[in-house]
C-alpha cells in the first residue's frame, strides 16, 4: 500500500524583497525588481526525495507548509492536496525512460506551449472530454501528446506539471498514454536560464530555500519525472516535437531513443557546457536544435524542401509547437502541423485531433472543425 503523507511542521519565514527575472528584462540573467502580495505566493507542492523518505513542500499564501513520509512497499505514496495543485497526488519511484518510437494509437490529441496557463488546458481537455470534470484521465485508450513548454511564462506552471503526472497514471491504466516532449523552456529553466520565469516562482524558490531550478532537480519527484520525457516522440509515421528537424540534424529523428536519451541525461548540466560539448550542442543550438527550429515557418524551407526531408525520415507528418501560429494548422501540403495556438496568451487554445487518416481542431468551447491549411504565417507580435 502506498504510504500517506503527514504533516509535520509549519514554518513562517521572513518576507524578502527578491530581484526577479521576467520576460523583457533588458538584458539575459540582469533581472527586474517586483514584488507580489502575500495572496499570491502559492504554490506546490514540491517533493523531493532522500534515503530517509519523500519531502514535501508548499508555499500556501506566503507560508511554507511541510509533509514527509516513507513510501510504502511498492515505492509510491499519496499526498493529499493542500493548496496549489487542487487533487491527491500518487507520487511513484523514479522509472527509467521508455521507447519513444510506438505504434500510431486509435486517436491521439495533441496541444503544446501550455506556458503555465493551467487553467485553459483544463478548460480545452474538459471540453473535449479528455478529462472529466473532477480533472479524471475519460480518453480511454487514446493518447495526450504535449508538445513542449509547460514552463515559464503563465502563473500555474507547477499545478500544469502535476496534472500532466497524475494524467500519465490515469491514462495507462485504461490503455492510453500521455506524452509529455520537452520543448526549449523546460532546457532553459533547468540550465539556469530564468527570464521568462513568472516573478511569483523566484519568491516561492527563495521561501522554500532552494534556486528556482533546483525545485526540479534530479533529488525531486518532478524533476526525475522531466529527465524520462522524450524530445521526440514517433507514433506511427507522425514525429511530435518542441521546435523542428533541420536538414542537417535528420540522425537525430532517425535515432530517436538515442537522442532522448542524450538528452534526459544532460537536462539541467550548465548552459555554457552544453553548447561547449559537440555530444550535446547540437541539442540545444539556439536555432538549429529540435527544441528551437523555426525553419518550417521562416522560409528558410519550401515545400519541396519540406517534402524531402519528411520523406528521408519515413513519415506523413511532423507536429511541432514552438512558432505560435495562434490557431492549429496545416503546413506545406500537411507535411506540417502547427500547434502552437498561443495558449500562453491566457485567453483561448486549441487541439490537434489524428484519428486514422483523419485531422481536426478542437475549440475551446468543445467544437470541432477541418484542419485548415494556411500558406503563410501570421504575424504574431503578441
Amino acid at each position: 500500500m502506498p504510504a500517506v503523507l503527514r504533516t509535520v511542521t509549519h514554518a513562517v519565514l521572513p518576507a524578502l524583497l527578491l530581484a526577479m527575472s521576467i520576460a523583457g528584462s533588458a538584458h539575459a540573467g540582469e533581472p527586474a525588481q517586483a514584488t507580489l502580495p502575500e495572496h499570491l505566493l502559492t504554490d506546490g507542492p514540491h517533493v523531493f526525495r532522500d534515503a530517509t523518505g519523500l519531502h514535501a513542500r508548499w508555499l500556501c499564501a506566503g507560508k511554507v507548509v511541510a509533509q514527509e513520509a516513507r513510501p510504502g512497499e511498492h515505492g509510491s505514496a499519496l499526498l493529499p492536496a493542500v493548496c496549489g495543485y487542487p487533487r491527491p497526488l500518487r507520487l511513484l519511484p523514479p522509472a527509467a525512460a521508455s521507447s519513444a518510437v510506438l505504434p500510431m494509437p486509435s486517436r491521439v490529441a495533441a496541444l503544446s506551449d501550455i506556458h503555465g496557463q493551467f487553467g485553459l488546458l483544463r478548460r480545452l481537455l474538459r471540453a473535449h472530454g479528455i478529462i472529466d470534470q473532477d480533472e479524471r484521465w475519460s480518453f480511454g485508450d487514446g493518447a495526450l501528446v504535449v508538445g513542449g513548454d509547460v514552463f515559464d511564462r503563465g502563473p500555474q506552471v507547477t499545478e500544469a506539471l502535476w496534472l500532466l503526472y497524475g494524467l500519465q497514471q490515469q491514462a495507462a491504466a485504461a490503455g492510453g498514454a500521455v506524452h509529455v516532449v520537452l520543448g526549449n523552456h523546460e532546457a532553459m529553466v533547468l540550465y539556469g536560464d530564468l527570464r521568462y520565469v513568472n516573478p511569483k516562482y523566484l519568491e516561492t524558490a527563495t521561501r522554500l530555500g532552494r534556486p528556482y531550478p533546483a525545485l526540479f532537480g534530479p533529488d525531486s519527484v518532478l524533476g526525475q519525472w522531466l529527465r524520462t520525457r522524450p524530445q521526440m516522440l514517433r507514433l506511427g509515421d507522425t514525429l511530435f516535437l518542441h521546435g523542428g528537424i533541420a536538414p542537417e540534424n535528420l540522425d537525430l529523428a532517425l535515432a530517436i531513443d538515442a537522442t532522448n536519451a542524450a538528452y534526459d541525461g544532460s537536462l539541467g548540466l550548465p548552459k555554457a557546457q552544453l553548447k561547449a560539448d559537440p555530444a550535446t550542442a547540437r541539442l540545444y543550438d539556439g536555432k538549429r536544435s529540435p527544441i528551437w527550429y523555426r525553419g518550417y515557418f521562416n522560409g528558410e524551407l519550401d515545400t519541396a524542401a519540406v517534402g524531402t526531408l519528411v520523406g528521408k525520415l519515413g513519415l506523413q507528418r511532423i507536429v511541432v509547437g514552438h512558432t505560435t501560429i495562434g490557431e492549429v494548422a496545416s503546413f506545406h501540403d500537411g507535411r506540417i502541423i502547427a500547434i502552437d495556438s498561443a495558449i500562453k496568451r491566457g485567453k483561448s487554445g486549441q487541439l490537434l485531433f489524428i484519428e486514422g487518416d483523419s485531422l481536426s481542431r478542437g475549440l475551446i468551447d468543445g467544437r470541432r472543425e477541418p484542419l485548415p491549411a494556411l500558406q503563410e504565417v501570421p504575424d504574431d507580435k503578441e
